[in-house]
């Protein structure tokens, strides 16, 4: 379970079968990478993307950046292979595609055990086909290795036939069910990716729906989508003023023995301070990469 605050603002899709790629990503402002094992390498390159994938992730090159490797489904001929592979790497993190149901995830994680898997490497699943939402309450709750749940947006409204629309009006329910398993473990959660990338008004603005929804960050497929990522979600210096008023207003109210406080006519309560003090934890998480 996710227990501190890390920055996962952008985490950008690297193509495992590209080394040049891999490469660049060392100097590019993600806060996380995800390795692709599986959509973004050909069947005839899976065993080279491998070798590539974990060589890059084991070399502690990639500074703060966290790694994950998107392993192909253990239904595939690739899938146990690249379990093992990437388990040798010491990756932060295993993503695994087309998560069904908390057996699945179990599965892999079973595996991660009988093959003396380190306890660091944690798990994230994606959750992309009608079964996995309407299973998301329990994958979340399947395995202490889990913590990250990410959107798989494309494949959802690919499965459920819906349209791709300005406000992702058909995903919303998909959305919010992914969202309200992941809070009621205390998990991680990723919005999907944005495909047009040189649309950057329509990325901006999907990106402020994810923030204001509560998503912590956006998956990504372009290094172009970081800027514009990482600022929409980031604390502004205007959240950041409110939230240390907020702090400062409360503690002196207890001080002086009350329990609420009043913040710009606003009455403030202890659950405000929380959200405050999330929002001041963030910023210096921010600050301390930079």
């Amino acid at each position: 379970m996710a227990d501190q605050i890390r920055p996962r603002r952008s985490v950008l899709y690297m193509p495992g079968s590209n080394a040049r790629a891999l490469e660049k990503a060392k100097t590019l402002p993600a806060d996380a990478l995800i390795l692709d094992l599986e959509d973004a390498v050909a069947p005839d390159r899976k065993e080279v993307a491998r070798g590539q994938v974990c060589t890059t992730a084991s070399s502690g090159e990639y500074g703060y950046r966290e790694i994950a490797i998107r392993i192909n489904g253990l239904d595939t001929v690739w899938g146990h292979k690249d379990l093992r592979a990437a388990a040798a790497a010491k990756p932060h993190a295993i993503l695994v595609p087309k998560i069904d149901g908390p057996n699945m995830l179990r599965q892999v994680a079973s595996v991660l055990e009988s093959i003396d898997g380190a306890a660091s490497i944690r798990l994230w699943a994606m959750l992309e086909t009608p079964r996995g939402l309407l299973h998301a309450e329990e994958i979340a709750g399947a395995s202490e290795r889990l913590e990250v749940l990410v959107m798989g947006t494309n494949d959802i409204a690919k499965e459920l036939k819906a349209a791709h629309r300005s406000g992702r009006g058909p995903l919303l329910t998909s959305l919010g069910l992914c969202l309200l398993a992941a809070r009621a473990h205390g998990l991680v959660i990723l919005d999907g990716v944005y495909n047009d990338i040189k649309n950057t008004d329509g990325f901006e603005t999907e990106c402020v729906q994810g923030a204001q929804m509560g998503f912590d960050g956006k998956t990504l497929i372009h290094p172009s989508q970081l800027e514009i990522c990482n600022r929409i979600f980031s604390p502004s210096d205007e959240e950041l003023g409110n939230a240390e008023k907020i702090i400062d207003a409360f503690r002196e109210a207890m001080e002086a023995g009350k329990y609420v406080a009043t913040v710009d006519g606003r009455m403030i309560e202890n659950l405000h301070v929380e959200q405050a003090k999330r929002v001041v934890a963030m910023a210096d998480a921010i600050a301390a990469r930079a």
